[in-house]
């Protein structure tokens, strides 16, 4: 089994910043992409960002140019660098790791509000 741990959620005033961090532990044997997604009340689960095995980066539309991925391969933890946070990035954030299956995590709260 896999366990993924989320921290760094908060409240934060709009034009704030947060990171979040990912950490896997358990029975890893190989992590390929490491994900983050994202759900607001009410609204389904949104693809934030990803960061592949070799590198590789995608952004959703609507964080592009405002947050950024990176990824410790010797700790297995991903993290997410979010800034010029706008109230509508408010929810729960997740991530997702692809490994010998799928594994997400139990999310961490951000909420942007003055």
């Amino acid at each position: 089994q896999v366990r993924l741990v989320e921290s760094g959620g908060d409240l934060v005033q709009p034009g704030g910043s947060l990171r979040l961090s990912c950490a896997a532990s358990g029975s890893i044997f190989s992590i390929n992409d490491m994900d983050w997604y994202r759900q607001a009340p009410g609204k389904d689960r949104e693809f934030v960002a990803r960061i592949t095995r070799v590198g590789g980066i995608n952004y959703g539309d609507s964080v592009k140019g405002r947050f950024t991925i990176s990824r410790d391969y010797a700790k297995n933890t991903v993290y997410l660098q979010m800034n010029s946070l706008k109230p509508e990035d408010t929810a729960v954030y997740y991530c997702k790791v692809e490994s010998s299956a799928t594994y997400w995590g139990k999310g961490t709260l951000v909420t942007v509000s003055s």
